[in-house]
Formats: C-alpha cells, sequence, structure tokens
C-alpha cells in the first residue's frame, strides 16, 4: 500500500450521538471510509494520519436512503463506515490543541 492510497482511505470522520458515545465508553471512532477500502488499509491509514496503535476495525456498508424530490424518486450514495477500535492508552483529538 502505497502513502497516496492510504491518504485517501478516510473520507471524514462520522460524528454522532452513538460515534461519541463509543469513542468515550471503548476508544472506538467512527469513520466514513472509502467504498474499496479494507480493513487492513483502514487500520493503515488511521495510524499513519493519527500516529496511534489500531487494535481493531469493524467495517459496515451503509445503503443510500430513496427520497423523494418532487414527484421524482432520487437515491442518496451508497457508502461504507469503519469503526476503529485503539488499543488502550491511544487517543484521537480532532479539536486539536486548545
Amino acid at each position: 500500500m502505497n502513502q497516496e492510497r492510504l491518504m485517501n482511505i478516510l473520507l471524514s470522520p462520522h460524528i454522532s450521538e452513538k460515534a461519541t458515545m463509543l469513542a468515550d465508553e471503548s476508544r472506538q471512532f467512527v469513520f466514513k471510509v472509502a467504498v474499496d477500502a479494507t480493513k487492513p488499509e483502514i487500520a493503515k491509514a488511521v495510524e499513519l494520519l493519527f500516529e496511534v496503535k489500531v487494535d481493531g476495525v469493524q467495517v459496515s456498508n451503509v445503503k443510500g436512503k430513496e427520497k423523494r424530490f418532487g414527484q421524482r424518486l432520487g437515491r442518496r450514495v451508497n457508502w461504507k463506515k469503519a469503526y476503529v477500535k485503539l488499543a488502550d492508552g491511544q487517543d484521537i483529538d480532532f479539536h486539536g490543541p486548545q
């Protein structure tokens, strides 16, 4: 895996009430990732970008919802979500230095 590929794996952190509870309780962080990303690629990308040790990765494919636009039916894009568990004593700070 080259550096350029790893830099394009993580698209954004997925911030929600559930994701915040997971981060506080069990050091699991949720990311929106590339649809073709694999678990080892996700782990290496997190380790590279945040300089932490990854303990495990779980992925979930999220189906896009069907939405109506007036009389037309539309569909949102399918995407992939990754739950990344960090090793003991590791943490990711999305806010930066305060």
